[in-house]
């Protein structure tokens, strides 16, 4: 699994570099069937991608969002990469550095393997089952992290979006007690929690499977946990039902 983590980390900075190359000019967007933004960066993005994924040893089916027809369907092992090429577009269009690509792998419903990197940030998170979660940096270093656990007398950090606010989390916070928001964008908002810098990010809005798995690995091999309203793992077995449920990202695991 640790080469594995390897080669798609090198896809994904590959992806990032097609991105930044957009970004640093003038560059069109364009309007999806949903009404959410669709720039070059994506495109490009989502091209090398499917390129690499496709040059790896092991072929498995890929579910991008640039590429949802293209989706055969899980393997005979419940196997499947899931890919969003650019999250967070809104914030590229911003200019606001707050984007990722993001690349997973499933297994049975379950991310185990993910890697999230921040193109204009130039840092990166990547996890795997028996290898953990590790936060890049743009000189190459890796740090293991971890989340914090659950705050004990300090208010709790809760991470938010930038540009998707919900008229169910007044409520949600309500019931949580005291806290502080820290907004940010793209799967960034997950792994705050997964390097220990928030507690919580609940997210009372629409999303799509595509937007977490990554992330998501990252969270668990970090030692959180990444579950809907009602307490049950957040999963990706079914990618033909695109969108998420409500869901919580803890940072602090079910025993503490």
């Amino acid at each position: 699994m640790k080469k594995l983590l390897e080669q798609v980390l090198e896809i994904a900075h590959e992806a990032s570099s097609a991105i930044m190359s957009v970004y640093a000019r003038e560059f069109s967007v364009e309007e999806k069937e949903d009404k959410s933004p669709l720039t070059e960066a994506d495109k490009a993005a989502h091209e090398v991608i499917m390129r690499g994924l496709q040059g790896l040893a092991v072929q498995l089916p890929i579910l991008s969002e640039e590429d949802i027809e293209g989706f055969s369907g899980v393997d005979s092992d419940g196997r499947y990469w899931l890919v969003d090429p650019l999250d967070g577009t809104k914030e590229f269009i911003k200019r606001n550095g707050e984007f990722t690509v993001n690349i997973a792998l499933i297994e049975q419903g379950k991310p185990v393997l993910g890697v999230v990197t921040a193109p204009a940030l130039e840092t990166a998170y990547v996890a795997a089952e028996g290898v953990g979660a590790f936060k890049v940096e743009a000189d190459g270093q890796r740090h293991e992290i971890r989340v914090a656990g659950k705050p004990e007398a300090a208010a709790w950090r809760v991470v938010g979006s930038r540009s998707h606010p919900s008229p169910d989390l007044a409520a949600w916070l309500e019931t949580l007690g005291e806290h502080e928001m820290l907004p940010m964008g793209s799967s960034l908002k997950l792994c705050l929690i997964a390097e220990g810098k928030a507690d919580a990010y609940p997210r009372l809005g629409p999303t799509c499977l595509w937007d977490t798995g990554a992330a998501h690995a990252v969270v668990l091999q970090a030692g959180g946990r990444v579950e809907t309203l009602e307490g049950q793992p957040l999963s990706y077995a079914n990618p033909s039902e695109k969108l998420n449920p409500y869901f919580v990202v803890w940072g602090h695991g079910a025993d503490v």
